[in-house]
Formats: structure tokens, C-alpha cells, sequence
């Protein structure tokens, strides 16, 4: 479903992507792990089309991502943002219902109500808090309303950043499994940023380690604990010592 083939991306004289390599097949679940600052929200964006690599080429389901129409190829993705990324200004059922009320996929308003609070119901929350504002909720509510949000057009290819930041264990474990759930049900293609190992274990069919602009590993997530790699075994066990430095 998706390609990148020996993409580079640079900002001045600070190179992020030096030839990453990197195939998601349909309908698995990719997570991208990876320090701060290694390149895997720039790798994200360059898939959106979002930011333009220097060179290398991306395509989704054998199209490059610079041929596209942007309006349909950009209906054809759902995001959960890191911070959920909620409109203060609106209610949530509008949050989780805009893009049914605006563009390509415009829908009746009362359809699109219909629609928001289904999808809300399926991440757990009550048909009340359609009318409530984003301020009114907790963080890991928040977060199932961006979720919803990200499911509310039935998407084929979803992209999670950073899923579970700035949650609590167990409302983290509730997130992964609904992510997880969600994503096996509509049998989307998945892509998903984080260094939460927990989150990576909960919700990866294949991980892709990234460090210094490329892929060090990709493999099977039942791999990833004995593929012998030593940055990836590194980073999956937090050691001070290893191949990724540290920044002092």
C-alpha cells in the first residue's frame, strides 16, 4: 500500500531522511519506532505529501504521492494527532464530524451527527458527550474523541502519532487495544510513530526501526526482541549504552 524507496529529506544543512527504505503492505499495521528527533514525523508528512523529499520517491497503492489529486487522495486517510488536536470551538460531535460536513465527502448535517455519534460509541464513549466541549473532557477522552475522529470517513490507510502521550498506563493499554481493535475490524493499512514500547507490542504486525535517516531494521514484531540488531536492541531496552548516542 505504501512505498518509500531511498527517500532523503533535508532542512538547510540538517539532513533528516538519507535513503529510507520502507514497504507497509495493505492492511498491516506498521509502527515506526525511533529517538526524538530521528525523522519519523518528517517520514509521516512526506507520505501526506505534506513535505516534499529532496529526492526518492513515494507512492501509495502505485501512486506517487506528488501525481495525486490532493482532495482524493487525502480522503483516503484518517490521523489521530498527538494531542488529540481537538477544536476548542466546537462541540465534539463536530470535532469527530468535520470532515463529513465540509469538502469531497460532505454529508447532511443530521447524517453526519448520526454518523459522529456511532463512531463515538465505537471507542466507548456515551451519545451524550456529542454535545459537550473538548475542554469539558479528560485527556484519554480526548483522545477516543481524535480517534473517532480518525475513523469517522472509514478510511483505508490511518496514521497514529505519538498514540498514547500524556496518558496514564491503563488508559494507554485502553487506547492501544481500541487502535488495535479498530484497525483489524476495517482492515485499514496502519502506520504509527511512538516510542512507547508498549504501544508497539500492542498494536505492530511489523516494526521499522529508524536512526540516522534510514531503516536500520524492519521485521515481523515477534522479531523485534531477537533480531539481533543493536540499535533496535538498544532503544527497546532503554540502554544509557549502544550504538545511539545519547544527547548530554
Amino acid at each position: 500500500m505504501i512505498i518509500l524507496d531511498n527517500v532523503h529529506k533535508a532542512f538547510g544543512p540538517n539532513k533528516i531522511l538519507q535513503g529510507v527504505n520502507l514497504t507497509i503492505p495493505k492492511g498491516e499495521s506498521m509502527v515506526i519506532i525511533g529517538g526524538s528527533g530521528t525523522g519519523k514525523s518528517v517520514t509521516l508528512k512526506s507520505v501526506l505529501g505534506l513535505v516534499t523529499p529532496d529526492s526518492g520517491t513515494i507512492s501509495v497503492d502505485g501512486i506517487n504521492v506528488l501525481d495525486a489529486d490532493r482532495d482524493a487522495f487525502l480522503a483516503r486517510f484518517g490521523m489521530l494527532f498527538q494531542g488529540a488536536a481537538l477544536f476548542d470551538s466546537m462541540p465534539v460531535w463536530q470535532n469527530v464530524a468535520f470532515r463529513l460536513l465540509r469538502g469531497s465527502l460532505k454529508r447532511p448535517r443530521d447524517e453526519a451527527r448520526e454518523i459522529a455519534i456511532e463512531k463515538l460509541r465505537r471507542v466507548g464513549l456515551k451519545p451524550h458527550v456529542a454535545d459537550l466541549y473538548p475542554a469539558e473532557l479528560s485527556g484519554g477522552m480526548q483522545k477516543r474523541v481524535g480517534l473517532a475522529r480518525a475513523i469517522a470517513a472509514d478510511p483505508e490507510i490511518i496514521f497514529f502519532d505519538e498514540p498514547t502521550t500524556g496518558l496514564d498506563p491503563i488508559m494507554s493499554g485502553v487506547i492501544n487495544d481500541l487502535i488495535r481493535e479498530i484497525v483489524v475490524e476495517m482492515g485499514a493499512t496502519a502506520m504509527t510513530i511512538t516510542h512507547d514500547m508498549t504501544s508497539v507490542r500492542a498494536i505492530a504486525d511489523r516494526v521499522a526501526m529508524l536512526h540516522d535517516g534510514v531503516i536500520q531494521w524492519t521485521g515481523p514484531v515477534k522479531e523485534m526482541e531477537t533480531c539481533g540488531d543493536p540499535y533496535v536492541d538498544q532503544f527497546i531496552h532503554g540502554r544509557a549504552e549502544g550504538p545511539i548516542e545519547a544527547v548530554r
